[in-house]
């Protein structure tokens, strides 16, 4: 009496294929998981136990051995229950082993038999998909299933409505198609008065993917900046949003099967820990940085962010991937993100002002600033100054620059890249000036003869790193499309050098 149902492991957004072995043999009653699992893989036995002794199944009097293969894989998650428990149902004979063979199955079962929902429906539809097989997953997860495209999906609300729809006496329909979200309305960037310089930075910031790191005194707007950045970068594409809703759906943030076109915005507070930022902790989950993948990671008060969670940044904000080390294995998730950083000048806030600033001052700037090392700010593009607001600025009438049109520039740039790269014959895609490289970002971004000109004093006076040198190449690259033209020119190396100069000496 055997049988063998399909399921998956997740390493990561990664989908590996498990076979469930079921043998019923003579022997002593006995009910053994093997296969590497962990205690909550383990815990299926009650639960599987519990679910069939409400439907009036008991287990045979047989010693049942279930085998998650491969053995040496780690198994971890809830989501063996439901293949578990028709692996037993199968070698029992109450459901044929055929008709489960084309499907992959996963789901968490409730004492009383209910199918509970599980993360990571979405890759695992993706998957199946890939593997021309079909889906069994909870109602519940049924929705989210939809949108990895054509394949047949049964989503029951209990473990009998799927043994019914596999006797015949039950038919199980098609979960319904899953809704894109309507996106909140974002803030508006004409609610703040003053802060041109900042805005102008933000728009670039916008065009280009680049990271942007603004210091001022506390009330000055730079929270405020940072939260109206998602309200003018353009929208997800159909792939792009599979992709961040594929690491939605292993941390679980996928809410009734609805996925949405706007980008993440993820705000962690400065005391969150390397696991919560770069992922790890049970089961290597998705950390802060992952999940804002293809969207903003704002860092208020990065001073007072550890130094450990901010070294740890520094490969996933250059890579764009975040890989969690395990002993027995590497975890990688995606993790292209804008980097939005925020910061006072020192401690106090007010260095510039001697009538507010602290006894320590100016040596208390030094020391603030020394928390953030000079490779974490050399990843950086910009570097903008917020001063305060003057009580003038906040009696001027709203700025006409509105939301929609700053966007429609950021949308126009966007589309030039886009066009501009699709039209190369690159070995991995490339989205942004931000994430070129090498030859291509010489290919695209080399300045005119004057625009070298002044590159080159600057890399002297500014004691400007390679990596410095090619950020502010890539900058002017983001200038010159803002304004639709081909070449970069000295104006727009003027300008992306602006950039660098506040911080210069500690971001070369």
């Amino acid at each position: 009496m055997q049988a063998r149902i399909h399921t998956v492991a997740f390493q990561g957004l990664e989908v590996k294929t498990v076979t469930v072995q079921v043998l019923m043999a003579s022997g002593l009653p006995a009910f053994t998981i093997v296969g590497l699992p962990d205690k909550s893989v383990a815990e299926s036995r009650e639960r599987v136990r519990a679910a069939l002794t409400s439907l009036g199944v008991g287990l045979p009097p047989k010693r049942i051995t279930v085998n998650l293969a491969p053995a040496d894989l780690p198994k971890e998650g809830a989501h063996y229950d439901l293949p578990i428990a028709l692996g037993i149902l199968s070698a029992m004979g109450i459901i044929p082993t055929d008709e489960l063979e084309e499907f992959l199955v996963l789901g968490e079962l409730s004492l009383d038999g209910g199918c509970q929902a599980v993360n990571g429906v979405l890759p695992a539809a993706v998957e199946a998909v890939a593997q021309e097989k079909n889906l069994i997953c909870p109602r519940s997860s049924g929705t989210e299933a939809t949108w990895a495209g054509d394949l047949e999906i049964l989503a029951p609300a209990s473990l009998l409505a799927l043994i019914n729809h596999f006797k015949g006496s039950q038919v199980l329909s098609r979960p319904p198609a899953g809704e894109m979200q309507i996106t909140e309305k974002a803030p508006r960037m004409e609610d703040i008065k003053g802060q041109e310089s900042a805005k102008r930075a933000l728009e670039v910031a916008a065009a280009g993917g680049h990271n942007l790191l603004m210091s001022g005194p506390p009330g000055s707007g730079k929270s405020m900046l940072a939260a109206r950045l998602p309200g003018i970068l353009p929208p997800l594409d159909a792939s792009e949003a599979l992709e961040v809703s594929m690491v939605a759906s292993i941390s679980g943030h996928i809410k009734e099967g609805n996925i949405t076109r706007s980008r993440p915005f993820r705000d962690p507070h400065h005391s969150a820990s390397v696991a919560a930022m770069v992922g790890g902790g049970r089961g290597a989950a998705p950390g802060e940085v992952s999940l804002a993948h293809l969207g903003v990671l704002f860092l208020d008060e990065l001073p007072e962010f550890s130094r450990q969670v901010l070294e740890s940044l520094r490969q996933p904000v250059e890579t764009g991937k975040a890989v969690v080390a395990r002993a027995n294995a590497h975890v990688s998730y995606p993790a292209r993100v804008q980097l939005i950083a925020a910061m006072n000048p020192c401690r106090c806030g007010h260095v510039d002002d001697a009538a507010q600033a602290c006894a320590r001052a100016p040596k208390c700037a030094f020391e603030y600033r020394s928390k953030i090392s000079g490779p974490m700010l050399d990843r950086i593009d910009l570097f903008v100054e917020v001063p305060a607001v003057s009580a003038l600025d906040l009696t001027l009438p709203k700025p006409k620059e509105t939301t929609e049109i700053i966007a429609s520039r950021v949308a126009r740039a966007r589309q030039i890249q886009k066009e501009r790269f699709d039209a190369m014959d690159l070995a991995k895609p490339v989205r942004t000036n931000a994430e070129t490289e090498g030859e291509l970002l010489e290919q695209i971004a080399t300045p005119d003869a004057a625009g070298q000109r002044l590159l080159q004093d600057a890399v002297g006076q500014l004691n400007l790193s390679a990596r410095g040198y090619h950020r502010i190449l890539k900058v002017a690259r983001t200038l010159a499309d803002l304004e639709d033209v081909p070449d970069v020119g000295r104006v727009h190396i003027a300008e992306a050098i602006g950039y660098r100069r506040s911080l210069a000496g500690r971001a070369a």
